[in-house]
């Protein structure tokens, strides 16, 4: 059966995924190490990490009788130039505001 490849912005919508992308930044752990960090079952953990190797966030590699957990970064590489395509958008908004609010907050004069 071909499934097709999960979403990587599904993978990190999610905190417990964000924290075990987290964790594994300071480098590789085996299976164990990584569930005992959480408070969820063994299983709830193994769907969470299945869930990030579909989107390519994450990698497990076997060595001996451990199977040892790598973080795959690039695939972030697609959240950030997805949200480099608003970034223009939101600072033009965001500066109009600030040049709205400096105005409203200057005194009134009132001609008699």
């Amino acid at each position: 059966m071909n499934q097709a490849r999960r979403d990587v912005f599904q993978a990190i919508a999610d905190p417990t995924r964000r924290q075990i992308i987290q964790l594994l930044t300071s480098g590789p752990r085996h299976l164990n190490a990584v569930a005992d960090h959480f408070d969820i079952s063994r299983p709830a953990v193994s769907k969470h990490i299945r869930i990030l190797t579909e989107c390519g966030l994450m990698e497990i590699r076997q060595s001996g009788r451990e199977r040892i957990c790598h973080v795959q970064l690039k695939s972030l590489k697609e959240v950030a130039e997805w949200t480099e395509r608003y970034k223009a958008f939101w600072n033009t908004k965001l500066d109009a505001l600030g040049t709205f609010l400096e105005k409203e907050a200057k005194p009134k004069t009132h001609k008699k």
